[in-house]
């Protein structure tokens, strides 16, 4: 089973600001419309069904976003996503945003969710099947401050173009 997940997605005109980039806001739409079609694909898990059959869904607890470099009209990127870590209830995903050629970081994104059940308006705790799925797909990595781990991660990009 594939841990990091990758699709290609177009960046379309309405969703850009004057400039032609994309607007600060929609990078959030790119990555969670990207990562709910990943995990439909990947792990057959399709949360709206889910939702439907056992009342419980995710909601986004924080964000912590890092813009840099523009994504432009019409251009095509590439968005990786990976589960990072995960309890009873939250779960913790890293989110990129590269050029097609994966050359250029856009962005960088950890998202946090907390499983939410829709009836008693209070955060559930995931199942022992979601918990095994989470087990089996999890990235942990070396960094628990996001703004550390940004610097990881563009420094071993560096070190990759100067290799």
């Amino acid at each position: 089973m594939e841990k990091i997940l990758k699709s290609k997605r177009k960046i379309r005109f309405q969703d850009c600001d004057p400039f032609n980039h994309l607007n600060n806001s929609k990078y959030l739409d790119y990555f969670i419309n990207t990562r709910e079609d990943q995990i439909a694909e990947n792990y057959d898990l399709d949360i709206f069904n889910y939702m439907k059959t056992t009342g419980l869904s995710w909601v986004v607890a924080s964000n912590q976003i890092s813009y840099l470099k523009p994504a432009f009209t019409m251009e095509t990127v590439l968005i990786e996503s990976q589960l990072i870590q995960y309890t009873d209830n939250i779960l913790l995903v890293e989110m990129k945003m590269w050029n097609k050629e994966e050359t250029e970081l856009k962005a960088i994104l950890w998202i946090k969710f907390i499983q939410y059940n829709i009836q008693t308006k209070k955060a559930a705790n995931h199942s022992d099947d979601l918990m095994k799925l989470f087990e089996s797909v999890v990235v942990p990595v070396n960094q628990s401050v996001f703004e550390n781990r940004c610097l990881e991660i563009i420094q071993k990009i560096k070190t990759r173009v100067n290799a």
